[in-house]
């Protein structure tokens, strides 16, 4: 198949074929395939957008420096918002790869974003990497003052795995001048995290 008709699969209503036409444009890509996928990003059309999205994702830490630049830099929320995305796909596809310093200062920057989907997306994708964003996501809990961020953080290390993040739910749970909606979020998140942690340990 052409790289062309390849593009062209990414909008077809089977989820199968768009997905095979993810991998394999991952496989034959030549230097204009990120670049195109990248020009995808703000389609009208959900479903070949959030298949460009999904190719990026299979294509793995290559895309990382574009897709970090249009996530601080574009002016449209949409694409920033499938940058972060994109990356989270990234992480979530190649596990094994160890995840670019500058997709994870570029995620740090967008926590900071005003659009709600953006520092979502940011969010979780931090969550998807893993230890490696620890920090970064602790951090930011001590400098935003955004409830939503502070909440999706609170839930991201839930989710982690991680298990210093015990100490930093514990902590939440037990101050007085966190929001309430917040504490509320760590106290559900702890046991959570526990179940995960017992899980990657084999119990």
């Amino acid at each position: 198949m052409t790289t062309d008709s390849l593009f062209e699969q990414l909008k077809h209503p089977n989820p199968n074929l768009r997905e095979r036409a993810m991998w394999e444009l991952a496989d034959v890509r030549d230097e204009n395939t990120i670049p195109r996928l990248m020009g995808i990003l703000d389609e009208e059309n959900v479903t070949y957008r959030r298949a460009a999205v999904k190719a990026l994702g299979a294509i793995g830490t290559d895309a990382v420096p574009l897709l970090v630049e249009s996530l601080v830099n574009s002016d449209n929320a949409t694409i920033r918002g499938s940058c972060a995305k994109a990356l989270a796909q990234i992480a979530a596809n190649h596990p094994d790869v160890p995840f670019p310093a500058e997709g994870l200062q570029g995620l740090k920057t967008a926590l900071n974003d005003q659009n709600p989907v953006v520092y979502i997306a940011s969010v979780m994708a931090l969550g998807e990497i893993g230890s490696p964003a620890f920090e970064i996501l602790t951090e930011a809990l001590k400098t935003i003052d955004n409830v939503a961020v502070a909440v999706a953080i609170v839930n991201a290390l839930g989710s982690m795995g991680d298990s210093r993040g015990v100490e930093v739910l514990t902590a939440l749970t037990n101050d007085e001048s966190v929001d309430p909606y917040v504490r509320e979020s760590a106290v559900s998140a702890l046991p959570r995290l526990d179940q995960v942690i017992k899980y990657q340990r084999g119990y």
